[in-house]
């Protein structure tokens, strides 16, 4: 763990409001509509103001915010309420300011307030220092862009609540990640009625929406697990150690094991014939290979119709794993929860012949002149449905 990251989490526990989101193509103006400093949502308007701001009135304050726990910038709380606007910025971050270009898009940025005038503020750039950031708190990737519940209690909508409880209700210890994840399906399509033509229709928004369900049934089950384990003192600060190592090792893997549960049953409700870690050369295993392993092997079997898909929660580190795993493959597909990636990336992925797949509403997250060539969801298994359909069927079996 980063020494930047153990200050960040550490201020976020420690601060009277805490706030993160992935810093966009907007915030560093490569997606064509560059606005001044971070806009900030109004649920997390106490982050800025004791109290909100109203229609029809500006107003600002002053304060210091000291960055990575290395400079200081006299920075601007704003909000913006004359005219048409109605809106919270930080702005005022100096010249020189080294968190507002190309390749900071993608980057987890954090804000923790401690006084009304005193700031802490971090940007964590690499895949395992985000990763273990979310696992502190127990943040799905769709749950930044607002306040932090340092407190870990769960708030879930009232209609899903009862399904949350009775799953937790069922075990003493954790299920295992497959069983945990299709719980959190099994409660989200119980409560809000999706059915197999809604997953062919909307894949996107439902993948995000159990993602976030997940996450929720998680801190369930922890309050319930380890309710009885905190209720105690320590006998040591090695074992009060030992216990915070497993709750996050818990917490990391189960986020990075559950998006391809998620991505599973998407691609089985579409009818799609694909193969999880099926092995290809050295021993590699993609995460989804279509239609599977028989046919790669096969080679009159054409590599043209052979699709591979990686899934990685973050990719900006992560994404050239995706570029060895299977050489009969020219062009490589990585679905990722990642918010925004800076162009430098983004050509690095497009001359390695690599296509990123994303939630559709993310990828407006992205530079603008690379978006076109984004896909969403839908889009990605509407390529392998048309694949898949015109093959003859005896390239599936065997």
């Amino acid at each position: 763990m980063s020494e930047i990251l153990t200050s960040a989490i550490n201020s976020v526990q420690q601060s009277n409001a805490a706030w993160c989101r992935f810093i966009t193509g907007n915030d560093a103006g490569t997606t064509g509509s560059h606005q001044a400093g971070f806009y900030i949502p109004k649920c997390a308007s106490r982050l800025l103001f004791d109290n909100p701001g109203h229609k029809g009135e500006n107003k600002e304050k002053i304060v210091q915010i000291q960055w990575q726990d290395s400079f200081t910038t006299e920075s601007c709380m704003k909000y913006y309420g004359q005219g048409t606007r109605n809106e919270y910025r930080i702005t005022r971050f100096g010249r020189g300011f080294p968190f507002l270009q190309d390749e900071n898009v993608g980057d987890l940025l954090i804000i923790a307030k401690f006084t009304e005038e005193d700031y802490k503020g971090y940007v964590l750039s690499s895949d395992d220092d985000i990763d273990d950031f979310f696992a502190a708190f127990n943040l799905a990737p769709g749950e930044t862009n607002q306040l932090i519940d340092v407190s870990g209690t769960v708030e879930p909508d009232e209609q899903i609540a009862q399904l949350l409880k009775d799953f937790v209700n069922r075990f003493n210890k954790f299920p295992e990640t497959k069983q945990m994840a299709q719980g959190a399906r099994d409660c989200y399509n119980n409560a809000y009625n999706i059915t197999k033509s809604s997953l062919m229709l909307n894949p996107d928004e439902i993948l995000l929406n159990w993602v976030d369900t997940e996450y929720r049934l998680f801190k369930c089950m922890e309050e319930k697990i380890y309710a009885d384990v905190i209720s105690r003192p320590f006998e040591s600060i090695d074992s009060f150690v030992q216990m915070a190592n497993e709750v996050l090792n818990r917490r990391k893997s189960r986020a990075g094991k559950s998006l391809e549960h998620h991505l599973a049953n998407i691609f089985t409700n579409n009818s799609l014939i694909f193969e999880e870690q099926a092995v290809t050369e050295d021993n590699k295993k993609p995460d989804f290979l279509f239609p599977n392993a028989a046919c790669y092997h096969n080679l009159q079997f054409p590599a043209d119709d052979l699709i591979v898909l990686g899934a990685k929660t973050t990719c900006k580190d992560r994404w050239r794993q995706v570029l060895t795993e299977a050489d009969r493959i020219e062009v490589k597909y990585l679905f990722t929860l990642q918010q925004g990636i800076s162009k430098n990336q983004l050509k690095e992925m497009h001359d390695s012949r690599l296509t990123l797949v994303v939630p559709k509403k993310y990828i407006t997250s992205f530079p603008v002149e690379y978006q076109a060539e984004i896909s969403d969801l839908k889009t990605f298994i509407s390529m392998v449905c048309k694949k898949q359909e015109s093959l003859p069927k005896y390239h599936f079996l065997a």
